[in-house]
């Protein structure tokens, strides 16, 4: 065996060094010196332009930005951590065993203190919920999310350097999802941030959110605003800043800014399915948060102007069935009884189309305007009623706790009812019809699946109660706004649907008289 390795050694070596001696005569036979050295190529460098740094803003903003930890009074008798149960071993013992005798007397008195606990309400303070929030005064108020501190008890604030202050609650804003909190700041000055104007804020625009994610405080994230005037279903004031930097759970009630170092937005909800990051974030406008805080540290509440009116977007058939140029504005379902809005003459089928002058986008835009105006101021609305432009004078009321300033009806869910055979047929329209039971509107007793109503969310057990806003009781009467419609020359007409969840407009295409 030994001798074959060194065999095999020996073939090597010889077939190394004949290599060598023709690298030599090669290297002779082209004027190369004979001696053979190592020669290596340069470190990649590529000169390119460099991303700006956002180290000098996060340097500046961060002594702003703190961690809120959320404590909320727990029942220790519910807390099975803190409960003793002889049920670990002791309940083999023999009873009149010292041991089993001291465990069940610790327990007896544990059981005395949890009850006067219970009783008196003064349950152990425990963690309940972590975020983030930010400084906008040197005197220690501070901004964060309502969901992050809704349950809270006791607020504990914990700065950039660590330091850890008591705070109370100020006061909160559900429909916003906005709170302010206090810090005694005992002399001292804290570091704070100022408001960005949202409305220069572009798509692709850099932006960097601080905030404490997953309870990792002083973190640091980048991305551009993705979108603007998003809607995610959340109240009638959704208007967010849409981010792509990377929020998690933690970052709720953390700044946003811009390269500034001023808030663009508040940072209050993520799509996600898995409760991490996929880099679609939704902030509360700065602009927003502005007016909202402001309220909140004056007076510890907000106070909004109230319309009273329930009210669904104009869709493009909707636009055309009314005759209106485009599909904008605010469709009034009903006033509310009592309400500013049926106070001042507004009625059901009319279309808000501006406000002091100002055109009125969609629902949210007017929620949001008249929201934003102080109750008993008068304003102008503009609407569309029965094909001309009119205006009247709403002195606004204040909105209720438990109401929304302006509601949206987007629900097609709609109570399924059995109703007495139709007498007379639209069947152009997919639609059967009947008298209804209390004498008011048209019942509806059938729909063709393959038709338009259908495709709209028309079911059986409805009502219809007008059409292009005049009142209805027969089938008869809804064949003659049709004719008239279409002598008009509308292609559609607005049918009002009322069901057990309340009253909406549809437009139907006119194809039958």
């Amino acid at each position: 065996m030994f001798r074959n390795i060194k065999d095999t050694l020996s073939r090597s070596t010889a077939m190394k060094a004949s290599i060598v001696a023709g690298l030599a005569v090669a290297a002779l036979a082209t004027g190369v010196p004979a001696e053979v050295s190592s020669s290596y190529a340069d470190a990649v460098n590529v000169q390119a332009p460099q991303v700006p740094s956002f180290a000098n803003v996060v340097d500046a903003v961060s002594p702003a930005v703190v961690s809120v930890r959320v404590e909320s009074r727990v029942n220790a008798a519910a807390d099975e951590d803190d409960s003793f149960s002889l049920g670990r071993g002791f309940d083999d013992l023999p009873d009149n065993h010292p041991l089993k005798k001291f465990f069940r007397q610790f327990e007896q008195q544990q059981g005395r203190g949890q009850q006067k606990n219970s009783e008196d309400g003064k349950g152990r303070l425990r963690p309940v919920a972590q975020g983030s929030g930010f400084f906008v005064s040197e005197d220690g108020y501070i901004v964060t999310n309502n969901h992050v501190v809704s349950d809270g008890a006791a607020f504990v604030v914990v700065l950039n350097d660590g330091t850890e202050l008591d705070a109370k609650l100020v006061g909160k804003d559900s429909r916003t999802d906005l709170a302010v909190l206090k810090v005694d700041p005992k002399g001292k000055k804290f570091t704070y941030v100022g408001w960005a104007d949202d409305a220069k804020v572009r798509v692709g625009d850099w932006v960097v959110a601080v905030g404490n994610p997953f309870g990792l405080g002083g973190t640091v994230t980048a991305g551009i605003v993705s979108a603007r005037g998003r809607d995610i279903h959340s109240g009638p004031y959704d208007d967010y800043i849409q981010i792509d930097a990377p929020v998690n759970k933690g970052n709720s009630g953390g700044p946003t800014f811009n390269l500034n170092g001023q808030v663009v937005g508040i940072n209050t909800a993520i799509f996600s399915q898995s409760g991490g990051s996929v880099g679609i974030a939704f902030a509360i406008p700065a602009t927003t948060a502005k007016d909202v805080v402001t309220d909140l540290i004056k007076t510890g509440t907000v106070s909004r102007g109230w319309l009273g009116v329930q009210i669904q977007p104009v869709s493009k058939d909707i636009a055309e069935s009314l005759g209106l140029s485009e599909a904008s504005g605010a469709l009034v379902v009903s006033p509310q009884d009592g309400s500013p809005g049926q106070k001042a003459g507004i009625k059901n089928g009319d279309v808000v189309t501006a406000v002091n002058g100002e055109p009125v986008k969609d629902p949210r835009d007017l929620a949001r305007r008249i929201g934003a105006m102080q109750p008993g101021a008068k304003v102008e609305v503009s609407l569309w009623r029965n094909g001309k432009s009119q205006s009247v004078t709403v002195e606004l009321g204040t909105l209720p706790l438990d109401q929304n300033q302006a509601s949206t009806d987007d629900s097609n869910s709609q109570q399924n009812q059995s109703q007495p055979s139709s007498e007379k047929a639209l069947a152009d329209l997919g639609l059967t019809v009947g008298p209804a039971d209390d004498g008011k509107g048209v019942a509806i007793t059938a729909v063709d699946p393959d038709s338009d109503a259908a495709d709209k969310g028309v079911k059986e057990g409805e009502k219809i109660t007008s059409v292009n806003n005049q009142q209805v009781s027969s089938g008869k009467d809804i064949v003659k706004v049709l004719e008239q419609a279409k002598k008009d020359g509308r292609t559609r007409a607005l049918f009002q649907i009322q069901s057990g969840d309340g009253s909406r407009f549809v437009a139907l295409p006119i194809n039958a008289g």
